[in-house]
């Protein structure tokens, strides 16, 4: 490669105030976005590619490595990447194109053929995945081989006459053009619920940081990804756009919404811009318009602050308070307690409290658990005093069932599974359990399932291959009251070996697993967008087992040692490197949603 084309590779360390890098995880998969705060990396400093255009002396070979370096520069519509082309391509990828993302800068393409001005050039790589119009990525690996076709021009210059895919085709970007190119971000739209938000995260190309704003409201306008459609809703009535550009003025956001706006719901339009408009930290409050017109919720100003709707939030109306919330466990004594300061203080006796991985129903009126092999799920009633108990599902000969999970309206959840099959059980309240109708994993063995405090995600640890891997999948209600769970999609690859997991908050998990350069279990906080996992905490933890969350509540540990078993936390819970401490004795530590 000459040095006039490495240009074309290089970047402008432009920081315009602006987002941060999305995040291609190798082997993974990118399902919904990171809990999008004002701290997260929508707001980190924005590189921008600055591309050259095609040299009159470039041969084949380089006028391909020269598109492809253009082509992830999103400015003015692809200008510079089209003036590699020839004159009668109408070749246009669109604001939001499909993209091939692949794991290496392709280096070298080959010239397979070159005769009477006409030539061949061929590309191979390793494809990580791919990202759809609607921002959904999707871990594919495979091998890529595709072929461009060439021809000189009268004035003897190289222009490509053919795409792979044709005047249709997407874009070719390796993971590092998409980390500098585009940011992940989260669209906000409704649990079947109708009250209850779920985050979609999707990949966003961004132009400039000015035009983030506008970018990120009409994604929301334009409604879920492929990967949530079907399993969530949006108050924002069908065709709805905005009239103009999200107007900023001293941080205070305008969005003005077409006419057709005014059959929606305001209240809950505005819960799903807020929610949205979050993540952008140049907009403190905004208002809106439908039609020019300054329309506002209930109770409302004409502006509102972007941290209004809290009773919408993804981890549920009092997220802010699990922090304070009593976390339930096995004591020493096997009855079923709360940690109080060091110490498990019984709460059910008699056999209730002798349950494997208890979970307390949300309403704290019911709880759930295993017999002592796995082969049983045990419901008792009340969750105080004497519970009496009794046997829920009996599994099958050689199979086993998941710790029970509960999601907010009261339902309970657990695979049975054995080594080659699985099926998820589905208790609604008052009615008997029964199996789901479509189920995404049935070919597979489950070790974990945990429903996310949306309703409408769910994180497993699911056997691939021989090895423990993670996926979050979506939960789907069909109109006639069956239940689609199913799309699991990898979360990460950092970790193997994963043992067990809960949700921490609306995105990410706390797992117990191995990274590759580790030869014991540790816990992690893994975010569901596959970007990087981060280490909690330092200390021996002896034989990790069990892992309890909560939004702001320390993250519990149950733990086997010489000494027996242990309930572990973090000395400072709220430093994410804190050491570990095991002052109780117990199993199985879970909160209650």
């Amino acid at each position: 490669m000459n040095r006039g084309l490495a240009i074309a590779f290089l970047c402008a360390a432009v920081l315009l105030g602006g987002t941060g890098c999305a995040g291609v995880p190798s082997g993974g998969q990118v399902v919904t976005g990171q809990p999008a705060e004002r701290a997260e990396r929508v707001d980190d400093p924005y590189v921008r590619l600055v591309p050259v255009g095609p040299d009159p002396e470039w041969g084949p070979a380089e006028i391909v490595s020269g598109f492809l370096a253009a082509s992830a520069s999103f400015d003015d519509d692809h200008r510079v990447a089209k003036q590699y082309l020839g004159a009668k391509s109408r070749w246009d990828p669109g604001p939001r194109p499909f993209v091939t993302v692949l794991a290496d800068r392709i280096v070298a393409p080959q010239v397979v053929r070159s005769e009477n001005g006409q030539a061949t050039v061929r590309i191979t790589g390793d494809q990580l995945g791919t990202i759809t119009s609607d921002g959904q990525y999707t871990a594919a690996p495979k091998d890529l081989d595709v072929a461009f076709q060439l021809a000189r021009t009268p004035q003897g210059i190289w222009r490509i006459t053919g795409l792979p895919g044709g005047d249709k085709a997407g874009l070719i970007l390796t993971k590092d053009d998409v980390e500098r190119s585009m940011r992940t971000v989260n669209l906000y739209f409704f649990a079947p619920d109708r009250h209850t938000l779920v985050p979609n995260g999707i990949f966003l190309p961004v132009v400039n940081r000015q035009t983030l704003p506008t970018q990120l409201v009409r994604a929301l306008l334009s409604g879920p990804t492929s990967w949530l459609n079907g399993a969530v809703d949006s108050a924002f009535p069908n065709g709805t756009q905005l009239r103009g550009p999200v107007d900023i003025d001293n941080d205070v956001a305008t969005v003005d919404l077409t006419a057709g706006a005014r059959a929606g719901d305001v209240e809950r339009m505005s819960a799903q811009l807020g929610w949205t408009l979050r993540q952008l930290s140049e907009i403190q409050r905004w208002r809106l318009r439908i039609g020019g017109e300054t329309v506002t919720a209930e109770g409302m100003d004409s502006t509102q602050s972007v941290y209004a709707w809290p009773e919408n939030s993804p981890d549920g109306p009092d997220a802010k308070n699990k922090g304070h919330q009593n976390a339930y466990m096995v004591g020493e004594t096997g009855a079923l307690g709360t940690l109080r300061g060091d110490r498990v203080h019984p709460v059910v006796t008699g056999p209730a409290g002798a349950l494997s991985r208890p979970a307390v129903s949300p309403d704290y009126g019911e709880v759930a658990g295993l017999g002592s092999a796995h082969d049983q799920v045990v419901v008792a009633a009340p969750v105080s005093g004497a519970a009496a108990s009794r046997v829920l599902l009996n599994a099958r000969e050689g199979a086993r069932f998941t710790a029970p999970s509960w999601s907010p309206d009261g339902t309970l959840w657990t695979v049975e599974s054995t080594s080659e099959e699985s099926a998820l059980w589905v208790r609604r309240p008052g009615q008997p359990p029964v199996r789901a109708a479509h189920w995404g994993l049935s070919g597979r063995e489950v070790l974990s399932f945990r429903v996310a405090r949306d309703g409408v995600r769910a994180a497993v640890i699911v056997n691939i291959d021989g090895r423990p891997q993670i996926q979050v999948g979506r939960i789907a209600h069909a109109p006639d009251g069956t239940l689609d769970v199913g799309a699991f999609l990898p979360v990460s690859s950092e970790l193997q070996d994963a043992v067990d997991i809960a949700w921490r908050d609306y995105g990410t998990l706390a797992v117990l697993g191995r990274a590759k350069r580790d030869s014991q279990t540790l816990p992690y906080l893994m975010p569901v967008s596959g970007s990087a996992v981060t280490t909690l905490g330092v200390g021996s933890l002896g034989e990790p087992e069990t892992i309890t969350a909560a939004p702001g509540a320390p993250v519990l540990i149950g733990t086997r040692s010489g000494d027996g078993q242990k309930i572990c936390r973090q000395r400072s819970p709220s430093q994410t490197y804190s050491e570990w401490i095991c002052p109780a004795a117990g199993r199985d530590p879970y909160y209650p949603r």
